[in-house]
């Protein structure tokens, strides 16, 4: 997939054209699924290039001055678009430039002369540009071939970031799946830590989230992927893993300002630093505590690594 990181980058302009779709996209749940499988199928049949724009900035930031956590950053929704089919994303920062651009402007100067957008697939509540004038209508109007794709509805409700953002918070997993279409996961780049794992016998990678939303403190069994930035279409070997997100209290005198999230890889050895990793959550094993001692706490450990394996096992 090609990454486009400014207006001012983008590659010349296919012949054939684009099908383009406009949102930040967070979380890629069941809705956005429904649109960048639209996207990706309307550009199929005409010939075209199947298009994203997003955004790096989630908008609410600069709107109303704060902005929820996210349940996927960009590095993260780009993995995603790049799974679903997506073969170009335009990524634009919010700002006051892209905030104070008429819906007009916006259509005619990026996506029509940039992109050579062909025909637009949106969601159902679409809205961009100045005073978020830009419609299906306003497309329309416009003369442009727009197709709006249906609310996706789980369990009587219409699937949101919001909705998957309670849902994770509190840790009820098996809702926030189902709004997903896939496990609640993280993202994070494998940053050095203490090295206090691999002393205790159980090397860990630390990982920095940048500030994606994780599930509730707590022990985690989890299946983990590398993922390769340079082959990005390169299998990936999915391993078994045990997660702690929280403040180990046990070897942590001074709690961090937030929740650190390490992973055992299971059956892996190897060097993980500066590579990201891909979690996902299968089960909550049990809740963070602190033990009497590393040696408490590393036969508990070995407990939880069991407990992973059989549950990871079953879940298959």
């Amino acid at each position: 997939m090609i990454v486009t990181r400014s207006k001012s980058e983008l590659p010349a302009p296919q012949r054939a054209g684009s099908v383009v779709s406009i949102g930040v996209f967070d979380g890629v749940h069941k809705g956005h699924q429904q649109i960048l499988a639209d996207n990706v199928a309307r550009a199929r049949a005409m010939g075209a290039r199947p298009s994203v724009v997003t955004f790096s900035g989630h908008p609410k930031k600069l709107l109303l001055g704060r902005a929820p956590k996210t349940l996927t950053t960009l590095e993260h929704r780009l993995e995603l678009f790049r799974r679903a089919g997506i073969e170009h994303t335009l990524v634009l920062q919010f700002d006051e430039e892209t905030r104070n651009t008429s819906a007009e402007r916006f259509i005619s100067e990026i996506l029509v002369a940039g992109m050579n957008a062909r025909a637009f697939v949106l969601g159902f509540d679409s809205k961009f540009g100045l005073d978020q004038r830009g419609t299906p209508a306003l497309l329309r109007e416009l003369g442009h071939e727009v197709q709006v794709s249906e609310k996706v509805v789980v369990a009587g409700r219409a699937v949101s970031s919001t909705a998957i953002r309670e849902a994770v918070e509190l840790g009820d997993l098996g809702s926030a799946e189902a709004m997903l279409g896939r496990r609640v996961s993280a993202f994070g780049e494998v940053v050095k830590g203490r090295g206090l794992g691999r002393q205790l016998g159980f090397p860990t990678a630390n990982l920095n989230l940048h500030h994606e939303l994780s599930p509730p403190t707590g022990v985690y069994a989890c299946l983990v992927r590398q993922i390769d930035a340079d082959q990005p279409q390169a299998p990936k070997e999915v391993y078994q893993a045990v997660a702690n997100i929280g403040y180990r209290p046990t070897v942590d005198e001074t709690p961090a300002e937030r929740p650190q999230v390490e992973a055992l890889l299971l059956d892996f050895a190897g060097d993980l630093y500066g590579q990201f990793l891909e979690l996902e959550f299968v089960a909550r094993l049990r809740e963070e505590r602190r033990f009497d001692g590393v040696e408490a706490l590393s036969a508990q450990i070995a407990l939880d690594v069991e407990d992973a394996r059989r549950v990871l096992t079953e879940s298959n």
